[in-house]
């Protein structure tokens, strides 16, 4: 495993069509410390954006990422990695055709390897796909870091980006694939039988719960708070504060990229609505009247929650956040 000796960071590779894509599913999310896109599987040192793609020099384009498996588990990025692209296209991925588009799992160790075939044998046994899961998984060679230009496109030139990422044909497959009306109904059918119906209601229909009667509007104790459905950590104790609203309120999340905020004219107002990254759960609302310097109010509903105070934090396996206390 490619570690680094003071933080154990690791390394995971991803090829999976135009690295502007690849970089997006797994930015800003707790415990990756960065995304490189770039060239590998050739035979050339050092390839050009040009090289790459006249299909002469063996390489594919490639994302490497680097981790703390401590924060996410390279079984995350897997899970990750095939919500991300077609697994069943060998010769490229969606309109980008030819072998340096070719979607392929690069592994840095034994273990990595083992979770990397384990997790395409599930997939395809899932029976989500009709074609066979064509991803090769292969040991990690040299890798090569794309030109400058090429390092997070999304955010140097956004609006080509998504159109292209749209064009692609990328985004109506994944929708298609991954968020089916049978994948709702599963899902809800077992919420139903682990949550209570507020909680139910709040995080899968947007529902908000009655003010200053609920959990943890006024809860003080030391701890963090995680997604009820996922268990993924959201807020800290430490940026809580009592706005008087009746909800918990927090200055800030944990890490911004658990948090995904969107639009939301309902009601016949303009808010911006807060739902979590892995579960899509809605959490609540972003306000701007919230304490300086930053001014944010996530006013989020208790239903959404569970508190894992700190001295359950270890135990729980939360014991990483305890920093963030």
């Amino acid at each position: 495993m490619e570690n680094n000796a003071q933080s154990q960071l690791h390394k995971a590779t991803f090829a999976g069509g135009c690295f502007w894509c690849m970089v997006t599913p797994f930015e800003e999310l707790p415990g990756i410390h960065g995304i490189v896109s770039g060239y590998t599987g050739g035979h050339v040192a050092n390839p050009t954006y040009e090289e790459v793609c006249s299909e002469t020099t063996g390489h594919t384009e490639a994302v490497q990422i680097t981790f703390d498996p401590g924060l996410f588990p390279y079984r995350k990025l897997l899970d990750i990695y095939w919500r991300s692209v077609d697994p069943t296209d060998a010769e490229g991925q969606f309109h980008d055709r030819g072998s340096s588009y070719r979607p392929a799992i690069f592994y840095h160790d034994e273990q990595q390897r083992e979770e990397a075939e384990a997790s395409k044998e599930e997939l395809r046994r899932s029976g989500r796909f009709d074609k066979p899961i064509a991803v090769s998984i292969e040991p990690a060679v040299e890798f090569y870091a794309a030109e400058e230009y090429h390092q997070d496109y999304h955010t140097k030139n956004p609006l080509r980006y998504k159109y292209y990422r749209h064009g692609s044909g990328r985004d109506a497959f994944l929708e298609q694939h991954w968020n089916t009306a049978k994948d709702k109904e599963e899902l809800h059918k077992e919420l139903r039988q682990r949550l209570t119906p507020m909680q139910f209601e709040v995080t899968q229909n947007s529902a908000t719960e009655p003010p200053f009667r609920n959990e943890y509007y006024n809860n003080a104790e030391q701890g963090i708070y995680v997604d009820i459905v996922s268990g993924e950590p959201l807020f800290s104790s430490r940026d809580q504060f009592d706005a008087g609203c009746g909800w918990p309120s927090f200055s800030r999340p944990l890490h911004g990229g658990s948090i995904q905020e969107r639009q939301d004219f309902t009601h016949g107002m303009y808010r911006i609505e807060v739902r979590s990254r892995e579960a899509d759960s809605h959490l609540g609302h972003l306000f701007d009247d919230g304490p300086m310097p930053g001014g944010h109010r996530y006013c989020i509903n208790s239903a959404s929650l569970r508190f894992i105070p700190k001295e359950r934090m270890e135990e729980e396996g939360y014991g990483s956040y305890l920093s963030e206390l």
